[in-house]
């Protein structure tokens, strides 16, 4: 499972300039809805592949899953788009990298999880490999707090509760089941905010051209899909604040792909932040 999860932060690494990419060419929660809704087909199928009974589910059931869809990816896409379009590029990356002080504090509460020196070293450690990583990029800049950072801090909320929802839903249904669910929910959530929003879809068919289509399914299937399986698969067997630290490795692969696809500088803060957040993860997910 730990392999997995790591591929799994590769592949969203790799997504991020994906995505930039997207967001050039189509506005952002068409580009959302778009994402979800194929990724939500796609786990249906794996669902038919794998011959899934679908049990009969309790009212409560169903709507923890609403409850779920509705925090861990419509409210964290609008608050993740809305936020990225109104803050620092520097500000989001550090805030997004709070996830997992936040997990493990919710989990904590919420879910009666150990909070251990050692964890917390871990977290500490982790957050600061990511933050020599993001703050020595060329031409990085800070901006000053506001709305913007608000709401990233909204999305990494967002995203942790769902996490705890998904954990304690799985305790009683089959994880996959959860995970496609959770997405077809929110991906109609999506398109209904899309098909109700006064403002019409504005869609430049001149800029999709057969690449932008095949990056929006290559982003929806592999990152969406696939690393949404694995991760929900991994807040069952790991748990949310161990799963969580693995996060910090996302803006690391992301910079190993500037440097290697986009020519960016290598510096001793890369090795910096690689050391450290190796460190973290290890000190934070080691057996105690």
């Amino acid at each position: 499972m730990r392999w997995l999860l790591i591929g799994t932060m590769a592949l969203w690494g790799a997504n991020l300039p994906v995505v930039k990419l997207l967001l050039e060419r189509l506005e952002p929660m068409l580009v959302s809805a778009a994402r979800m809704a194929i990724a939500a087909l796609a786990m249906l199928a794996v669902l038919a592949w794998r011959g899934q009974r679908w049990p009969r589910l309790r009212r409560d059931q169903w709507l923890t899953l609403v409850v779920c869809a509705a925090t861990m990816i419509y409210l964290n896409q609008i608050f993740f788009v809305e936020g990225v379009s109104r803050t620092a590029a520097a500000n989001a990356a550090l805030i997004i990298a709070l996830n997992p002080l936040v997990s493990a504090l919710t989990a904590a509460l919420l879910l009666g999880d150990k909070l251990t020196p050692q964890r917390l070293a871990g977290v500490v450690l982790g957050f600061g490999g990511v933050a020599s990583v993001v703050l020595n990029r060329p031409g990085v800049a800070l901006g000053a707090g506001g709305l913007g950072d608000a709401l990233v801090l909204g999305s990494v909320l967002t995203w942790v509760l769902g996490g705890v929802m998904v954990r304690r839903l799985a305790r009683e249904l089959d994880s996959v089941l959860v995970s496609t669910l959770v997405t077809c929910i929110g991906s109609l959530l999506l398109l209904l905010h899309l098909a109700l929003r006064p403002a019409p879809v504005q869609v430049d068919w001149a800029r999709l051209t057969p690449g932008v289509i095949g990056l929006l399914f290559g982003s929806a299937l592999l990152a969406t899909a696939l690393g949404g399986l694995v991760w929900n698969r991994a807040l069952v067997t790991l748990g949310v604040a161990r799963t969580a630290l693995y996060a910090y490795w996302v803006p690391i692969f992301g910079v190993l792909f500037a440097v290697t696809l986009l020519g960016e500088p290598l510096t001793v803060w890369h090795g910096v932040g690689l050391a450290a957040v190796l460190g973290g993860t290890w000190l934070g997910t080691r057996s105690h």
